[in-house]
């Protein structure tokens, strides 16, 4: 009896989280509402997930505080692999140089699993405006200082620092005038009310094509499927780094095991490249992105978060939430 205790202590011993992963249900964080272009994207290829791995894929949308609900949702769960975030620039890359005492930090908080797509916005005008082009915006603006007014929701959000973006590059002075929804700050264009927004294209494609709006550029630096004959504002404007696009990642808790990290990265890659996922995320306006490498994602969100939250203390918006 006493050998065979001897013998039970001297086995090793396997904790529940070295069994093969994974071995329960994942569960992705959302950052914005269900029914959103991200909701549909992250629901898509969860499904696919929840196949190769053998595992229910959960989806918990937690929209609300620019994106805060869904990163603190994240950071309080255990760094296994079983808590996954889906989050936008906005979270990532803008808000972190807002907050008076940051949160967390998506350098050292997080680790990207996946870059798979850009969110472009579309640079829509009043088509009663004389203006046909970008070459022909910025000389409008420029010949009238503080009377062009663009339209976005929320201070500090994606939309509205492309709007500054192009104040800083071009050296105009347009004027913001925010929206508390997107769909308003949009229609106001086509009314007249405002001159120009930043509108995504899924939600500006009909008042597009119905002639209430006129699309200039889209701020990728490549085309859009839905919109083939609108150029990239790169290539209207004659700066070919101009980019202002939101984007979307999966990421992990830091400090995840590597094996984990890998093995996801990996499936994520796979997963994206396949037909179904690209043709439903570029029939949303969006642009699949073939996942870089990590270590290539993470030098992305650095360069990332110096762009916007360069923009974000030049415009005094700096410590303000």
């Amino acid at each position: 009896m006493t050998a065979l205790l001897a013998c039970a202590a001297s086995a090793p011993f396997t904790p529940a989280q070295a069994q093969p992963y994974p071995s329960r249900p994942i569960t992705i964080v959302v950052a914005l509402a269900a029914g959103t272009g991200m909701d549909i994207v992250v629901r898509s290829y969860a499904d696919k997930l929840s196949q190769t791995l053998g595992r229910p894929v959960i989806i918990e949308n937690r929209p609300g505080n620019a994106g805060l609900a869904a990163v603190d949702g994240a950071l309080k769960a255990p760094a296994d692999g079983y808590t996954l975030l889906a989050a936008t620039s906005s979270a990532m890359a803008i808000r972190p140089t807002m907050f008076k005492k940051p949160p967390y930090d998506p350098n050292t908080d997080f680790v990207p699993l996946s870059h798979y797509l850009k969110s472009p916005f579309v640079l829509v005008v009043n088509p009663d405006l004389p203006i046909k082009s970008v070459p022909d915006l910025i000389a409008y603006a420029k010949a009238n200082p503080g009377k062009v007014a663009f339209s976005s929701t929320s201070i500090g959000g994606a939309p509205h620092l492309s709007g500054e973006y192009i104040n800083q590059r071009f050296g105009v002075q347009m004027t913001h005038v925010p929206y508390k929804i997107s769909p308003q700050a949009i229609q106001d264009v086509a009314a007249g009310h405002v001159q120009l927004t930043f509108a995504e294209a899924a939600a500006s494609l009909e008042l597009i094509r119905g002639g209430k709006l006129r699309a200039l550029a889209v701020t990728s630096t490549t085309r859009l499927g839905t919109l083939p004959d609108v150029p990239p504002f790169a290539e209207a404007s004659g700066i070919p780094d101009f980019e202002a696009v939101s984007w979307h990642m999966l990421f992990a808790r830091a400090g995840t095991p590597k094996d984990i990290v890998d093995k996801l990265h990996a499936e994520m890659s796979r997963i994206i490249a396949t037909p179904e996922l690209q043709t439903r995320m570029s029939s949303l306006g969006l642009i699949p992105y073939p996942p870089p490498p990590i270590a290539e994602t993470q030098a992305y969100i650095k360069s990332e978060i110096d762009k916007w939250g360069g923009l974000v203390k030049s415009l005094g918006l700096a410590g303000t939430i």
